[in-house]
């Protein structure tokens, strides 16, 4: 087990892990989050949501100016504050045009279509913060409204338009291919500065597989959404899965991996 005398990095996904499904709120995450403050271990968020919405929610938590990874995996922030797309140039006008043309073929909308108040009736937030989830840099999120064969025949089709489909808790997400949170944390874990840290993951769904895989220690939060997470990795014993969703879930997870006897 890891403990807080070695160098560790956190890495947590947001919504229905560090924060509430339903209210977005992390109290129970606080003490937490105030330990490894003071114990200067680095928190890594790794989201679906924008840099728009993470920038913000960094300065709330404490912790600005850390680096992070938004619109799964499709952006990252890196330690001198650079914003980059790993591995892709696709931008987010770029792929609404290549989805736009696949509309006469499947029936799904996405977060360009909408408005802001669209946004915000679905997803419980603001509307101010429905803009921020809609200043997108290389990703869109998709409603779909078609079947599930004409879903599978979908992510086929964009494999030769550059794209990828993921599953998040709420929606669906395209993004360029070679994308994800786990290359996502790759790319970042190889071009930090500093010694190695023993990295812990913290995720929900089925879109953080990739970076619970990637991880020393990963922590499957229990979620909402249908689909199982499941990971490919064989060490089972260095993975734990909650008994609660959400914040109380990721307090669960680091009191197992940070908190048992040596």
């Amino acid at each position: 087990m890891p403990d807080l005398h070695q160098p560790l990095m956190i890495i947590t996904d947001l919504d229905g892990s560090l924060l509430d499904h339903h209210t977005y709120r992390w109290d129970a995450a606080s003490e937490w989050l105030a330990t490894l403050k003071q114990q200067a271990v680095p928190l890594v968020i790794c989201s679906s949501k924008t840099a728009a919405e993470i920038i913000p929610l960094q300065k709330r938590l404490g912790i600005s100016g850390s680096p992070f990874i938004a619109e799964n995996g499709a952006v990252v922030q890196t330690h001198d504050q650079q914003r980059v797309c790993p591995n892709h140039t696709l931008d987010y006008e770029a792929i609404c045009e290549r989805l736009a043309a696949m509309k006469s073929t499947y029936r799904f909308t996405g977060f360009h279509d909408f408005s802001d108040p669209d946004v915000a009736s679905m997803t419980g937030l603001s509307e101010a913060d429905a803009a921020l989830a809609r200043q997108r840099d290389a990703s869109e999120v998709v409603v779909w409204r078609d079947s599930e064969e004409a879903l599978a025949q979908f992510r086929e089709a964009l494999g030769p338009e550059g794209l990828a489909l993921t599953q998040g808790g709420r929606f669906w997400h395209v993004m360029p291919a070679g994308s994800g949170k786990g290359e996502a944390l790759r790319w970042l874990l190889d071009n930090s500065p500093g010694e190695a840290r023993i990295t812990i993951g913290l995720g929900d769904g089925p879109n953080d597989a990739p970076m619970l895989d990637a991880v020393d220690y990963a922590v499957v939060i229990r979620g909402y959404s249908k689909t199982p997470v499941t990971l490919t990795r064989t060490d089972q014993q260095q993975v734990y899965h909650t008994a609660h969703h959400g914040p109380e879930g990721w307090r669960e997870g680091l009191d197992y991996f940070l908190t048992q006897p040596q």
